[in-house]
């Protein structure tokens, strides 16, 4: 831990998720600050505690729901210091056949996993740039390479959110201010509690913490897939022309 470490913050979003605990707990270890910003206020001092007893620091939390977007602004303005680093892990997967008959339901996905992430980050991105220094980190998804019916709903929104994000980092580059998107995969979390995951393409919490803070600080990558395996196979998935695509069932 160097004296430098000591002096940086990081603001999560989205740090009442297993994923974001674990972030938040990758960047307490290595001594930094850290801020959670949550829906879910009780989990989130819950993970907040649980990171304060490992690291030895409060862990301050901060109450934010990314479909609020009028609020962002009060937010950002309530913190005690511009972060520097911040790592945006909000989503909601919802239910691909419900939103495809209820429109409100889709529009949740697609506002949860696109505008509200896309909004604050822009937001965080003008505050950064203006600043010359920061890292601001997307946790995408592999479902945004390619749309399948299974979960095209939700898929589409993170593919904007990944579009969004490389032209993001394309507008700052140069400027001061990293842009990142990391793809996790398949991850074990409370979320997928007793789902048969595929060993090899399956992520641990712990696995994308250390991914993020490799990449955002320590310059190992912009657009990362945790396990390395999903670089080839969605490149394959990308390639299937459509009229065999449309055959599959994925």
């Amino acid at each position: 831990m160097t004296a430098n470490a000591l002096s940086k913050t990081l603001l999560v979003i989205g740090g009442s998720s297993d994923i974001g605990r674990a972030i938040a707990s990758r960047y307490a270890a290595a001594g930094w600050q850290v801020v959670l910003a949550v829906r879910d206020v009780a989990t989130g001092t819950r993970n907040a505690d649980d990171i304060a007893a490992r690291s030895g620091r409060p862990v301050p939390v901060h109450r934010l729901d990314i479909l609020e977007t009028d609020q962002f602004a009060a937010m950002l303005d309530g913190l005690p210091a511009l972060p520097d680093t911040v790592v945006c892990v909000v989503g909601d997967m919802g239910d691909q056949a419900r939103s495809e008959t209820d429109p409100l339901a889709a529009q949740r996905v697609l506002r949860a996993n696109f505008e509200g992430p896309a909004l604050f980050l822009g937001m965080i991105a003008e505050r950064f740039a203006a600043r010359g220094t920061g890292a601001i980190v997307g946790i995408s998804s592999v479902a945004g390479d390619r749309g399948r019916a299974s979960n095209y709903v939700y898929g589409a929104a993170k593919a904007g959110f990944t579009a969004f994000l490389s032209g993001l980092r394309n507008r700052l580059a140069g400027r001061g201010v990293r842009v990142v998107t990391v793809k996790p995969g398949f991850v074990r979390t409370r979320m997928t509690e007793g789902m048969a995951l595929p060993g090899p393409l399956t992520a641990d919490p712990s696995e994308v913490g250390e991914a993020v803070f490799r990449a955002a600080e320590q310059g190992r990558g912009e657009v990362i897939y945790v396990r390395g395996v999903w670089r080839p196979l969605m490149m394959v998935i990308r390639a299937i022309p459509e009229r065999f695509f449309k055959r599959m069932q994925l």
